[in-house]
Order: C-alpha cells, then sequence, then structure tokens
C-alpha cells in the first residue's frame, strides 16, 4: 500500500522469515558463524534459545547456507513427535520410507543409510525448531540417535532450538544424559537498543530505500519500548508505523505514527510500565509512613507491640 510512497520494491517488513534480508548486527552474524562451526567440527548436541520473535527461525534458514556442501540438512518442523516417531521421520527426510517396519529394523536401516553416506563424506545434521514443545521421552530418542557413530566419527548431528522453555525442560532429572551431549549453547538476545535503528533502516534499503534514514534515533527509541528488542514485534510496529505515515501523506515519521502503531497491535509500553510500578510503590510507601505516625501519635511504641506479641504468644492455643 505505501511501497510507492517511500520508493520500495517490496514490503520492508514482512514477519514471514526471510533470509535475504538476514540481519548480521546484534550478535546474529557472529551467532551464525559459531554455530556453523560448531556444527561442522562439534560432535555433541548444539542448543539455541531465543524468546519468541527473537529470530531463531531465519537464523535456522540461514544456517544451510553456511555449512559446507557436504552436510546434509534435516528439518523436524513437528515438535509433536512422539519418541517411537524420531526415527521414521529423520528416516523419511532422508529418503527412506521405514513407517512399516519393526522399530529395531528401522533403526538398522536408518544406520545403513548414515555409515553409507558417511563413507561418502557426507554429514547428516537434524534441527529441530520449537523444541520447548518437544515431550521429554522424545528429547530422549533423539539422544539415542546421537549415540550413532562410527569408530571415529558421529553419524548424527542435532541442533535444537527452542524457547526459555527449552532449559527449563532440559533441567529434568530423566533427561540428564542429553543435557550433558549438549557441547554447545547459544542465546539469542533481543535487539540492544542502539541496533533498533540500524536494523530497521537496514530492512528498508534492502527493500529499495533510497532517501535518507526513516527511522531516527528518537523514533527507534519509542518503538523499542514496545518492541522490546525482538524482531518480529519491531517489523510488525515499523509496518504499522509507515502506513501511519502514508495514511496522513507524509514521508516524515513522528512520534504519533508510533503510537498509532502501538495502539493497534496493543503493544505494551514498558515506560508506561515502569512509572506505574513506581507510582505503586510510592503509594504504598505514603501508607506505611501515616500508619507508623498513627502509632507513634496514639502511644502504641514499639515496646506495646512486642509486649503484645509476646503475651500472645505465651498464651497459645488461647490467643485463637
Amino acid at each position: 500500500m505505501y511501497l510507492e510512497h517511500f520508493g520500495l520494491d517490496h514490503p520492508p517488513f514482512r514477519i514471514t522469515p526471510d533470509t535475504r534480508v538476514f540481519y548480521e548486527g546484534g550478535d546474529r552474524g557472529a551467532v551464525l558463524e559459531a554455530l556453523a562451526w560448531a556444527v561442522e567440527n562439534g560432535e555433541g548436541i548444539v542448543k539455541v534459545v531465543g524468546e519468541v520473535g527473537s529470530g531463531k527461525t531465519v537464523l535456522c534458514r540461514m544456517l544451510p547456507q553456511k555449512l559446507p556442501a557436504h552436510v546434509d540438512v534435516v528439518y523436524l518442523v513437528n515438535p509433536g513427535l512422539g519418541p517411537d516417531d524420531v526415527i521414521p521421520a529423520v528416516a523419511f527426510e532422508l529418503g527412506l520410507d521405514i513407517r512399516a517396519e519393526e522399530r529395531l529394523a528401522q533403526q538398522h536401516r536408518l544406520h545403513e543409510e548414515l555409515v553409507e553416506r558417511h563413507a561418502r563424506g557426507r554429514q547428516v545434521v537434524v534441527f529441530i525448531e520449537e523444541a520447548q514443545n518437544m515431550p521429554l521421552a522424545t528429547l530422549e530418542s533423539l539422544r539415542l540417535l546421537s549415540n550413532l557413530e562410527t569408530d571415529d566419527a558421529k553419524l548424527l548431528q542435532i541442533v535444537l532450538f527452542g524457547q526459555p522453555e527449552l532449559d527449563r525442560n532440559l533441567d529434568a532429572n530423566e533427561i540428564r544424559q542429553l543435557r550433558e551431549r549438549i557441547t554447545h549453547s547459544f542465546d539469542l538476545r533481543p535487539l540492544e537498543r542502539q541496533d533498533v535503528a540500524r536494523y530497521l533502516n537496514f530492512r528498508l534499503r534492502a527493500a529499495g530505500y533510497r532517501g535518507p534514514d526513516l527511522f531516527g534515533p528518537r523514533i527507534a527509541r519509542a518503538l523499542n519500548r514496545h518492541a522490546r528488542g525482538l524482531i518480529r514485534r519491531l517489523n510488525v510496529l515499523a509496518d504499522k508505523c509507515l502506513l501511519a505515515a502514508y495514511a496522513e501523506g507524509t514521508h516524515t515519521l513522528r512520534l504519533r505514527h508510533v503510537r498509532r502503531a502501538a495502539r493497534d497491535v496493543q503493544a505494551p509500553d514498558t515506560r508506561a510500565r515502569v512509572g506505574r510500578r513506581r507510582i505503586a510503590l510510592a503509594g504504598a510507601a505514603v501508607i506505611v509512613i501515616a500508619a507508623m505516625a498513627w502509632i507513634v501519635l496514639n502511644g502504641e511504641g514499639p515496646g506495646y507491640i512486642e509486649t503484645d506479641l509476646a503475651i500472645g504468644n505465651t498464651a497459645g492455643g488461647d490467643s485463637q
């Protein structure tokens, strides 16, 4: 709707993960490089944890582009798999349909396939998205898969992508063996305040914008009060902000456009929330001070209170 108005080739703030506009700032590029190294050289399980909307999915999509050509990537996008479904799902992604076979035969067929690929210099890695929703028994089945190996190499590498709940799930005692197999852990943090404006203007220019930066520091700070550094929320708010400016026929973003965008998506204002908390604490302090003053004025000092409590304790059941 506003593409021509701002001179854009395509929408700049789609929430669908798009590897063509991967932002390497905010440590995203560094995490991606470290992930690629861990997959190519590691022998254990790799874990990536980030809040909802922090960019885990696009990182998952970018990772295969950073891996060598000899790495075969398997995606498990259904975290609801049962423990008996893991081997057939991985095998199916590798071109084997073993669902009708017995479990022992399934494992044998998958092992043969992995050994054959290893002999050809191939490496297999399994990416699991939304891993925080995976049953603990299924996570344990994955650990058993990671045991498949030759004399000198693991046949299967596993990367878990999940929300912070994944860490809590991994604390469960019954899967402590899986927890011990995690050799690399990465935290995908929300964007820092200084990265927000850079990210927003990067997305605009990637969509064909050629003018001066639309998202200055003031507008970026206002947006981030609602987005809290989460990329998906920033995308939604920035899109609404551009739409509000277009509706007014202006090319300059104002704070009123941010407020309108936030109302439209009902985004929380962290500054307002902090302000309300401070007001509540101040009110509580006033009440406490007033109560203490009343006690002093009525002669009920600390000594009276202590004596009363002592009598109550001595009376035992009678005080009830």
